[in-house]
């Protein structure tokens, strides 16, 4: 059946007001102009819709059921549009965020401020590693990502906001730690705990440490800084990890920084998405919210 809006708005009235004439008034048209669409409506259908019984009009048995789904239309496409300008002025709607694992310590933080503002948006949050990262990026399954060094095999937008410091951790009874300015040369004679080839953090690492011309001593990989976190604390190695990931370590005292030369270790985080991609309001509004925050941050910190 090839039925269009109109045909539907007018079998309304005309169905409503069981008159062709008052339909017209109602719509602004010629009743012969009502008249036709009807016609042209029943012969989509195959039925007759209305039938007359002395003067006056009535639906058949057809008309009553293509009332009924013509009602459920309208009232989905009345849904639709309320949804899409809703959409429009982001009061509401869906965002889809995939985050590094390293990065949910803060933008869990972030996302809750941002909720704050915008309550009525539904957001989804996926914490993965990197190689689900690409993935996420590779068949446009979120909206943005939080993520380390960008892909170079993929065409995105990738937007730095944010610093993140890597650092190195020791359990609180270590040695080193009442040392100040530790030479990088003496932290590379320590055995590490990192996080597994791949990841972007222990690519940071080893760059880091080849252009000392020096090697990191792997202890032991982990593919989690929780699982890194856990093992220094008890004694097992020294690590690396963002600073973002031990907040609350440093504050109870489970961990210290070590006061290394020429350290932190300066990545950024970015903000990414896929070329091209057409992104809602919902995610322009999240991507300036955290522009925002990243510059009042900077600006407390300078």
């Amino acid at each position: 059946m090839h039925i269009t809006f109109r045909q539907i708005h007018i079998f309304q009235s005309v169905a409503s007001h069981l008159s062709y004439t008052k339909a017209a008034e109602v719509m602004f048209l010629t009743q012969p102009a009502v008249s036709m669409q009807i016609r042209q409506l029943e012969e989509n259908v195959g039925l007759a819709l209305f039938e007359v019984m002395g003067k006056s009009l009535y639906l058949t048995s057809a008309g009553e059921e293509f009332m009924l789904h013509c009602n459920r239309i309208m009232q989905d496409f009345s849904d639709a549009k309320r949804a899409i300008e809703s959409l429009k002025s982001f009061k509401s709607g869906k965002l889809k965020i995939t985050v590094a694992s390293t990065a949910n310590y803060f933008s869990a933080r972030l996302l809750a401020s941002f909720l704050h503002i915008h309550p009525d948006i539904q957001v989804s949050l996926n914490v993965t590693n990197r190689e689900f990262l690409i993935n996420e990026l590779k068949n446009n399954d979120c909206d943005l990502l939080i993520m380390g060094k960008p892909p170079a095999d993929i065409e995105v937008n990738a937007t730095p906001f944010i610093e993140n410091p890597l650092v190195v951790i020791a359990p609180p009874n270590h040695p080193l730690g009442k040392e100040a300015c530790i030479s990088v040369q003496r932290i590379a004679s320590e055995s590490m705990v990192v996080r597994e080839l791949g990841s972007g953090t222990r690519f940071a690492i080893e760059r880091f440490f080849r252009s000392k011309d020096l090697t990191l001593n792997v202890g032991a990989e982990m593919s989690a800084t929780e699982a890194i976190k856990q093992a220094v604390s008890a004694g097992l190695y020294l690590g690396i990890v963002s600073r973002h990931s031990i907040e609350q370590e440093l504050e109870t005292g489970r961990l210290i920084e070590l006061d290394v030369a020429d350290m932190p270790i300066i990545r950024h985080w970015y903000l990414v998405h896929r070329k091209g991609k057409k992104l809602t309001p919902i995610a322009h509004a999240f991507c300036d919210f955290l522009l925002d925050e990243a510059n009042i941050r900077e600006a407390i910190h300078s």
